[in-house]
């Protein structure tokens, strides 16, 4: 069985940036990519609010830095994805795809979160291409345009309103007949001019060709349909955090994210962390992935010299 001091589960700016810190503290850290290596980035195009990169940068090349980075310092990094992880003592253990077996003095998790999307091909088909996930990453190729806003939660009603700051028309596609949201954003919402909720509404279909999102065909719930025309089509239906594997060995709040001390990458478990969209379901950015990457990094290097 192969045995590492530091194996890092996860890649995206968490991953790489503990990766980073972890080989320069010479702890000859693992690194497996899982199934989406460099993250949710890779399905970005343009990343403009990254500190360092003037003109923005495509998030494929953003990840390739990274990566780039933490190799050039040593990190051995891998595809192929953690499968089962038994951390119930040290050394952890971990098998990959299946059937590789490791053992760990230590691990990093930073196998981020999942938008939630709603299933339709064309959504699958425009991504990257007017459907985002991200109105404060995204938001900004769409001023003074019209976008639609799927979901009546509380996020739903924070995108909406950032994104009624820099473009044209909102329209706010709520499937229920009253917003989820707390009353201080559904007021919020109500009093912005350029937002127009749509209650009991469906997406049937989000239409575009080659230059990408051109509207919308929405389903009412009396069966009616109606279309509008969009360039941005923003999903805020939530998250996934990617915590199958740790489920019952890690404590994890109500919505499933890994629990951390406060101000620490520290969970439940001694000698485990956590970084990035895994531990943080309120900020979600590459900037705060990326410093929560080097903040367990720098527990993990602590925790060993112990």
């Amino acid at each position: 069985m192969e045995t590492t001091k530091v194996l890092i589960i996860g890649s995206g700016p968490a991953g790489y940036t503990a990766a980073i810190y972890a080989s320069r503290a010479n702890l000859q850290p693992i690194l497996y990519e899982g199934i989406e290596p460099g993250g949710q980035l890779t399905t970005t195009t343009e990343i403009e609010n990254f500190p360092g990169y003037p003109d923005g940068v495509d998030g494929n090349r953003m990840m390739a830095d990274l990566r780039r980075q933490a190799e050039r310092f040593g990190a051995d990094l891998r595809t192929g994805t953690v499968t089962k992880v038994d951390l119930s003592s040290r050394p952890f253990h971990a098998i990959v795809d299946g059937t590789a077996e490791l053992a760990a003095e230590a691990v990093i998790i930073a196998t981020g979160a999942s938008a939630k999307y709603l299933g339709l091909p064309s959504e699958t088909k425009f991504r990257g291409q007017g459907v985002s996930a991200c109105a404060t990453c995204d938001g900004f190729f769409y001023r003074k345009k019209d976008v639609a806003v799927v979901g009546g939660g509380d996020t739903a009603c924070e995108e909406a309103t950032y994104l009624a700051s820099l473009c044209r028309k909102v329209y706010m596609i709520v499937r229920k007949p009253f917003l989820r949201a707390s009353k201080a954003m559904q007021q919020r919402v109500m009093q912005t001019p350029n937002i127009e909720v749509l209650f009991e509404h469906n997406t049937a279909e989000v239409l575009g060709d080659e230059t990408g999102v051109t509207g919308a065909l929405l389903r009412k719930t009396d069966g009616s349909e109606r279309r509008i025309e969009i360039s941005g089509f923003f999903l805020a239906i939530g998250h996934h955090p990617n915590t199958e594997l740790f489920a019952d060995q890690l404590e994890l709040d109500a919505e499933g994210y890994i629990r951390t001390e406060p101000g620490t990458s520290k969970t439940s478990v001694e000698g485990v962390f956590a970084a990035g969209d895994v531990q943080d379901p309120h900020y979600r950015q590459a900037i705060t992935a990326a410093g929560s990457g080097c903040i367990a990094a720098l527990d993990c290097e602590r925790f060993l010299l112990r």
